[in-house]
């Protein structure tokens, strides 16, 4: 049977093959460049300098910016047509049969006799770059090749299912481009328009559906310093506190603000599908109900993302991957927050890698599909625990069944991640899960249930265990934390004992009434017995 995506509230690799054979149709408007990845060795310095020479060996191309971020739309299943503008040089050649190469329309691409195309191209030894040179155009494009790139822009959108605008600041497509996107709009305009820009303001205009700034374009649009230099939480809080204020500034129906190892925070007025992973507000929306007839209400901010810590220093262009997959999974209709959770899926497998990456459906499904990666036993879990305590982290431990996932288990895994900076899940094998729950129990085996938390970007390791209580667990392991959810104290839990001896604390988090897996598992037996 068919996945609807409109129903999903959660990743797995179904989903991705759904998402895949649904193929929507985006045009991309923006800043192409090329990325060049020149390899080389060198034992010696120049006379002329104390500089090194560079014994170039290999040279990579690869699209860049705009064409980037085309390219892994066209890999996420997407049929993909382009509009910029490249120089009729090597480089412009260059960039768009690479594009043709992956499946993008290059219909839309104006070639401009005089112009530069820009080309970024690094100088890496040992896999370092050692230098960037960048060509970089030196005057700006003519007004006639700015007409037919708003003309190209402009009549490439209809019959799109999304538009996606990918500006870079080279002042090309604010003025002519985004006049004719916005007079378009009386005609109609794609069912998603998203927008991707240094600069977002100009882009008010358009009344986009999705924006994704990062941390420095955030800080642009209102006065706040979320850099790296601030710590995590408060980051978090500051953007949150500007919620309002981001939302006015681009007149945008959701800000996806990018906090790079942070993850993502999502804000909005608007009530969203809160039921995944994430979901930091899901008890604000059942007690507003009628919110989405208030647009000026106060933002919220409705869904967090977590980023899973790159190993790669050289990785680029994981922000390209991000608004690619998001913008093609909103297009495929998959929920905003759900859309949200794969984009970072998409951006934690680029930054793994080295140089621009592209994340495609095979990716995904190689991603999500990861159980054997991260159930892992007691003493390997250990050890990776060690390491993360060395770098300064707090581990925070929870356990359960986890047997059918529903958002009372999210909602608390979102709370339980947000005491410290490692989420560790202990599930229940299946043996042990059977003598809580009964015989019946549990409906998914304990490989399944780990495949779906690990799939969460808020779980960062997935162990199990066979004993009644995980106390052998927790004096194995000796979290900072230990969380349990519901209508407990500390007192009444027999692994406080445990929790304590090791150092750590115990933490009730909220309950989340009228979720559970038990109450869930009935009705559904009940729905498959009525006549």
């Amino acid at each position: 049977m068919p996945v609807d995506l409109t129903r999903v509230r959660g990743l797995s690799p179904d989903v991705v093959r759904a998402l895949r054979e649904t193929a929507p149709v985006v045009s991309v408007v923006g800043d192409l460049m090329l990325d060049g990845w020149w390899q080389g060795t060198t034992e010696r310095m120049t006379r002329e300098a104390p500089a090194p020479v560079v014994e170039v060996a290999t040279r990579r191309y690869v699209p860049g910016g705009a064409a980037n971020t085309a390219v892994n739309l066209a890999a996420l299943g997407a049929r993909v047509r382009v509009a910029g503008l490249v120089g009729d040089d090597d480089a412009g050649r260059r960039l768009t049969a690479l594009l043709a190469a992956h499946g993008v329309d290059t219909t839309g691409v104006v070639r401009v006799r005089g112009l530069t195309t820009v080309a970024k191209n690094r100088v890496l030894v040992d896999d370092q770059v050692l230098i960037r040179l960048d060509d970089l155009a030196t005057e700006p494009p003519p007004a006639e090749a700015l007409d037919l790139l708003a003309e190209n822009a402009s009549a490439q959108s209809h019959g799109a299912d999304a538009e996606l605008v990918c500006d870079y600041g080279s002042g090309a497509l604010t003025g002519a481009v985004l006049d004719a996107l916005v007079a378009r709009e009386r005609s109609g305009r794609p069912g998603l328009v998203v927008v991707d820009a240094h600069d977002l303001r100009p882009w008010a205009r358009l009344r986009p559906d999705i924006v994704t700034p990062n941390a420095a374009e955030t800080a642009a649009l209102v006065p706040l310093s979320v850099g790296d230099a601030v710590p995590s939480d408060e980051r978090v809080a500051r953007v949150t506190g500007a919620a309002d204020a981001l939302l006015d500034a681009t007149d945008a129906a959701a800000v996806v603000v990018t906090l790079d190892h942070d993850g993502t925070l999502t804000l909005a007025r608007d009530p969203l599908d809160v039921t995944t992973a994430s979901s930091v507000s899901a008890a604000e929306d059942e007690a507003d109900p009628d919110a989405a007839d208030h647009p000026r209400q106060e933002a919220r901010v409705r869904h967090r993302t977590w980023a899973r810590r790159a190993r790669e220093r050289q990785a680029s262009g994981a922000g390209d991957s991000f608004v690619a997959a998001l913008t093609v999974a909103r297009a495929a209709g998959l929920p905003l927050t759900t859309s949200v959770d794969l984009a970072q899926a998409a951006a934690d497998v680029v930054v793994q890698r080295f140089g621009t990456s592209v994340c495609s459906t095979d990716d995904l499904l190689i991603h999500l599909d990861r159980t054997g990666d991260l159930l892992l036993p007691a003493d390997d879990l250990a050890r990776r625990l060690d390491d993360e305590r060395a770098a300064g982290r707090r581990i925070v431990l929870t356990n359960g069944c986890f047997d059918v996932l529903h958002r009372g288990h999210t909602t608390y895994l979102t709370q339980a991640k947000q005491l410290g900076d490692v989420l560790v899940v202990a599930l229940n094998d299946d043996d042990s899960t059977g003598r809580l729950k009964g015989p019946d129990r549990p409906i998914n085996a304990l490989a399944d249930r780990a495949g779906v938390l690990s799939a969460l970007s808020c779980v960062d390791y997935v162990t199990s265990f066979s004993t009644d209580t995980p106390i052998p667990l927790i004096r194995r392991i000796r979290p900072d934390l230990y969380a349990k959810g519901g209508d407990y104290t500390p007192q009444m839990l027999e692994e406080t004992s445990a929790v304590l001896e090791g150092g750590g604390e115990v933490r009730i988090l909220d309950y989340v009434a009228d979720h559970s897996t038990t109450g869930l598992v009935e009705r559904i037996r009940g729905a498959g017995s009525a006549p």
